[in-house]
């Protein structure tokens, strides 16, 4: 098996710093500084960085078009290597350093080039979430104002943000119309009750392993699963961790709506569990990742 040369990349707004096993070094962020970084890189380079809420993305996609290996890693779990390793102090080089050992210590799987209608989506999915984040705040606020003024002023920025998201909500479907593959999928997943057009594009953008993973692996994607909490002769309560928020959040609701209905098998899964006294919390999280499980079998079909 041919060995990578994990190369640990600390990427901030500005620059992008460098470690690879024999040295370091900086070059800017820019368009210009990740095709200089991409030209210099060695055979079966892996690229090891950690997400940074979108300065990373240049980077990412040239990497993908160039066919070169790259991880995008939780900082969560980087840092949790940093404490094990006992490596308390933190600077752009010593984080790129981290980086590299990380990779080199663990080897993470290589990011799969996504698809570029699913990319497309994941931004209008994201954008949209972002704008019914800032309404919600500005309905909150507009209840507690009494001066004339203010809420005329915010109750025209709600308007103009309802009219945005419509927008948005539009371009997803469209989005998801005009790729055949997503759309094959998007039929699938509305057929079931409780799922419509913005869960549907949620799972699409956010969780493409569904329809190609187990049972187990897909709710531990979706932060569903639940892990044990055993030690010695105690038992303790399962508690669900980690996964991908998004994803959780839009199964979260769509359960909420599904278990409204007895007559749907999620439902009535439901209401079993709130008859054997299990909390209504508890119940509504196993709704959730039993409804993962059934999307996630209607799609094996599709492949």
């Amino acid at each position: 098996m041919i060995s990578c040369s994990y190369i640990g990349i600390d990427v901030s707004k500005a620059q992008l710093d460098l470690a690879d096993a024999t040295s370091s070094r900086c070059l800017p962020n820019t368009k210009s500084g990740v095709a200089a970084l991409l030209k210099t890189l060695p055979p079966r380079a892996h690229l090891v960085l950690e997400a940074t809420g979108g300065y990373e993305r240049p980077l990412v996609a040239a990497a993908h078009s160039a066919g070169i290996a790259i991880s995008v890693l939780n900082p969560a779990r980087v840092r949790h290597f940093a404490r094990a390793s006992g490596r308390l102090a933190k600077t752009d080089p010593i984080d790129a350093a981290l980086l590299r050992d990380f990779g080199q210590a663990l080897q993470p799987s290589a990011e799969p080039t996504p698809h570029p209608a699913r990319a497309q989506l994941a931004q209008l999915v994201h954008a949209r979430q972002q704008l019914i984040d800032l309404r919600t705040q500005l309905s909150n606020a507009l209840e507690h104002l009494s001066l004339p003024l203010l809420r005329q002023s915010f109750a025209s920025q709600i308007r103009s943000l309802n009219t945005r998201i419509a927008r948005i909500e539009a371009a997803i479907e469209h989005t998801i119309a005009d790729c055949s593959e997503l759309a094959s999928r998007a039929s699938a997943l509305c057929s079931h009750r409780g799922v419509g057009l913005q869960t549907t594009a949620v799972l699409l953008a956010y969780l493409p392993e569904l329809g190609q993973a187990n049972r187990a692996q897909i709710a531990a994607l979706a932060g569903l699963a639940p892990f044990n909490r055993d030690s010695g002769q105690s038992q303790g309560p399962r508690f669900t961790n980690g996964g991908r928020p998004q994803v959780r959040r839009a199964l979260y609701l769509a359960a909420l709506t599904t278990i409204r209905s007895k007559n749907s098998k999620v439902g009535a899964f439901y209401h079993l569990l709130r008859s054997k006294a299990k909390p209504a919390k508890v119940a509504l999280i196993a709704a959730a990742r039993k409804l993962l499980c059934h999307l996630n079998s209607s799609l094996k079909s599709l492949h």
